[in-house]
């Protein structure tokens, strides 16, 4: 059987100040599906990195004092210092300053657009919005303003060269229409299909600028010969998904064996870029689309989008530090919607920490293990046959139903993992947790149904089979949250110790944990 791969891809962000919650989300997202994908066996390329040229760049570089390459190396120090601190497996990082390894296929990318004749130079006289790094009209403005950075936008005329974005707008509109070109949520797929029809009817869908002078933004890639002009930031940032798997490279391998992208994860603020320039970029060159645009919302924060520039911006470091990465890394996985916007408190963090950490897995977690090392010297022999059977209907989860009669290993192989399987390859995160805490509930009862520290006193086999029966449980809960927290999947796999695992038999040498897991936050 051939080898399955999954690319995945962030977008990646812009080096003009520290990454925020909202940036944690897609990396979150992105490597748990990574994660998830190695844990099957598919071969797995994770990438992620820093968008660095751009006007943007070089006034924030210019502020500190600073010239633009030792500003984007500053802040990109610091974003890879987060990536380790979240525990984000990303096999590589692209800068699109790297003129080894971006430069190339960007390079290669105008060039073939130019080979399709849909390159060519003109003027480009309207409204430029800093924040967005784009060109705007006056109809998306909100009292004059950007609605995304509440900023006026500059007012500009130059000679650009200009991309054929209306010539593909048909063709990405059938492949929408279609799904052959896929967008999760497909709300956002009509909002481009919408977008192309009424533009299309309204005359406003134009060719696009895809450089800018090098007197007016002195930082970028030159386009191939024209110095005097640099690449426009989305031609040059677009690139990197093409670059950083070697196309433009002297030996193109890996980028043939692992484009198209399997899942590209991006925020709804550039979702055009990515559904209307990024494939029209690729069919002028005559490259496969993506398979699927995983479009998340916004993190808000007291109601609003949390942006830097609106200074209302959370840090994963303080959560991190408070909590465990691992906390952090639960709530964005289960708590969120991958395709809905979301609001974020500290008050609120706190309460489902203790309620489904510290209360939920954490005490179940200790319960458990004590009660096999105070009972059995936390050497559990047995097998899925001698585990009792359920006896209360479950009615507190949803999809649970009646699973009274069922018992928890019969359970768990042909419901529990199925349904996770299936929301977690679907990329749905938070519905694959929410069949996690579904199990952790079942334990719960199943504690609740047999009593096991009052069944050792009368009958030990039995207490034994219900503790068997619950240490293969949190050892399936384990391998479970192995792409969403990692570090908690591997302490539980020490501490319920399965060894000895043959013919169906598995002996559990277990060991309490010393502090718990998760501690309550008061």
């Amino acid at each position: 059987m051939e080898e399955k791969k999954f690319y995945i891809t962030t977008p990646i962000f812009y080096a003009n100040a520290e990454l925020h919650l909202g940036h944690t989300y897609s990396l979150v997202l992105s490597d748990v599906l990574a994660r998830y994908h190695r844990f099957v066996g598919d071969r797995t390329f994770f990438l992620t990195g820093s968008d660095e040229h751009g006007d943007k760049i070089v006034r924030a570089a210019q502020k500190e004092n600073l010239g633009p390459q030792a500003f984007v190396n500053k802040n990109v120090e610091k974003a890879q210092e987060l990536l380790k601190e979240l525990g984000i497996s990303n096999d590589m990082f692209i800068r699109t300053s790297d003129q080894e390894q971006h430069w190339p296929g960007a390079t290669k990318l105008w060039y073939a657009l130019e080979r399709a004749g849909d390159v060519y130079k003109g003027t480009y006289k309207g409204l430029y919005c800093v924040g967005c790094e784009a060109f705007i009209t006056e109809k998306e403005l909100v009292e004059g303003k950007c609605p995304l950075h509440d900023a006026a936008p500059e007012q500009i005329e130059e000679e650009n060269y200009f991309f054929k974005l209306s010539k593909y707008a048909p063709e990405i509109k059938r492949l929408l229409e279609s799904g052959e070109f896929k967008i999760t949520p497909r709300s956002k797929a009509n909002e481009i299909i919408s977008l192309i029809a009424s533009s299309t009817a309204e005359n406003e869908l134009g060719d696009v600028s895809i450089s800018r002078p090098e007197r007016a933004i002195p930082w970028g890639i030159p386009v191939p010969n024209d110095p005097g002009q640099l690449m426009y930031v989305w031609c040059d940032a677009l690139s990197n998904y093409l670059s950083a798997i070697g196309y433009g490279s002297s030996n193109e391998t890996g980028f043939k064996s692992l484009w198209p992208a399997d899942v590209q994860v991006l925020g709804k603020d550039i979702l055009r870029f990515h559904a209307l320039l990024w494939p029209a970029f690729l069919l002028s060159a005559k490259l496969p689309l993506p398979k699927e645009l995983l479009v998340h919302g916004f993190v808000n924060s007291g109601g609003k989008k949390m942006s830097k520039s609106l200074g209302n911006v959370l840090m994963p470091r303080d959560f991190i530090a408070e909590y465990g990465r691992d906390a952090l890394r639960y709530y964005l996985t289960r708590e969120v919607s991958p395709v809905e916007d979301w609001d974020l408190t500290r008050e609120k963090f706190k309460e489902v920490y203790n309620a489904n950490l510290a209360n939920g897995l954490g005490n179940l977690i200790s319960r458990t293990l004590k009660m096999s090392e105070a009972y059995f010297g936390g050497v559990v022999e047995g097998d899925a046959s001698r585990v009792p059977a359920l006896r209360t209907k479950i009615t507190a989860f949803e999809n649970a139903g009646d699973v009274s009669g069922l018992n928890l290993p019969y359970l768990i192989t042909n419901d529990i993992l199925p349904r996770y399987h299936k929301h977690m390859s679907a990329s749905e995160i938070n519905k694959g947790a929410d069949v996690v805490w579904e199990l952790i509930g079942h334990l719960d009862q199943f504690v609740t149904d047999y009593e096991p520290f009052k069944l050792v006193k009368t009958d030990k086999d039995a207490a034994k089979d219900v503790i068997w029966g619950l240490l293969y449980g949190l050892r399936e809960i384990g391998q479970m949250l192995t792409p969403i927290m990692p570090d908690t999947a591997a302490r539980i796999a020490i501490l319920v110790g399965a060894s000895d695992i043959d013919g169906g038999k598995i002996t559990f040498n277990s060991k309490a944990p010393v502090e718990p897991l998760f501690k309550r936050k008061e």
